[in-house]
């Protein structure tokens, strides 16, 4: 077997880390995950343990029943930890598998979805994209990539969907109630973007514009932190594309504590 492309990952992770991805990828990406005879997705850097990709295959199987689902590490002790879970559940998730790899994605076709999470954190920004168009270049025709950050237990994130043309999507999301103002999810930000958070670039100057929408809207805090998101998501449409369709965005995600708008909007390489 070839080496792995791309580095060891601290491996950290829990149960529901990933379940707010999880659900905006079952709910708005269910095209792609229903294409073809078999699709196939793909848990990229799992980390220590296997929890997140077994919860990815529950989660998506349910809007796809005959997805299958892989699991990708680099280091062999956990892929062997996947596999021992495998073992353990005596067949009980047919269709999830583990094994070592890295961005070379080292299966037997292409997949409909790469789900990459905290994977690009340690690398330079010029690798993070490199390694976008690379994992773009190995997607189905219909494929997509969802690539992102959250803390630690998954309160906030912000992800990125890519299609084989480039990036499409910006997400921004947050356990609201414990969310002080839109700018701090600035944290969690892709590597792509997380440098750019600087006066002059569109990043910033979303973030500065949301804070201000969350301020106006402060008066709605008085029927919770929900309404006030609402709010300032209403007041930040006025003046940026988000999108309100109930795909994306709309009050049935954003009372979710999401918002997603077209990556346009914050392409530091754009026009």
């Amino acid at each position: 077997m070839q080496k792995p492309q791309g580095e060891v990952t601290r491996g950290t992770t829990a149960p529901n880390r990933l379940r707010r991805i999880d659900r905006w990828i079952a709910a708005t990406q269910r095209d792609a995950l229903r294409s073809g005879e078999r699709p196939l997705a793909i848990d990229l850097g799992y980390g220590a343990s296997p929890v997140t990709a077994v919860e990815l295959y529950t989660r998506l199987r349910a809007v796809s029943p005959k997805l299958e689902v892989v699991g990708i590490e680099i280091e062999p002790e956990r892929v062997a930890a996947g596999q021992a879970f495998l073992e353990r559940s005596g067949g009980a998730f047919p269709g999830l598998s583990f094994r070592r790899g890295g961005f070379e994605l080292p299966v037997p076709q292409p997949p409909v979805l790469v789900r990459a999470f905290n994977v690009l954190r340690q690398y330079e920004e010029a690798a993070a994209w490199k390694v976008w168009d690379e994992l773009r270049a190995r997607l189905d025709p219909a494929g997509v990539l969802v690539e992102g950050t959250c803390d630690e237990i998954g309160r906030r994130a912000v992800w990125v969907t890519l299609g084989a043309e480039g990036p499409r999507t910006i997400t921004f999301a947050a356990h609201l109630p414990a969310l002080e103002r839109p700018s701090d999810l600035a944290e969690r930000l892709p590597k792509t973007l997380i440098h750019r958070n600087i006066p002059g670039e569109r990043v910033h100057a979303l973030l500065t514009d949301f804070d201000r929408c969350w301020a106006v809207a402060a008066p709605q805090s008085v029927f919770g932190p929900r309404a006030r998101w609402i709010a300032a998501v209403t007041l930040l449409a006025q003046t940026w594309p988000v999108l309100a369709h109930p795909h994306y965005g709309g009050r049935t995600r954003w009372r979710l504590g999401e918002v997603t708008l077209p990556w346009a909007a914050v392409d530091p390489r754009g026009a």
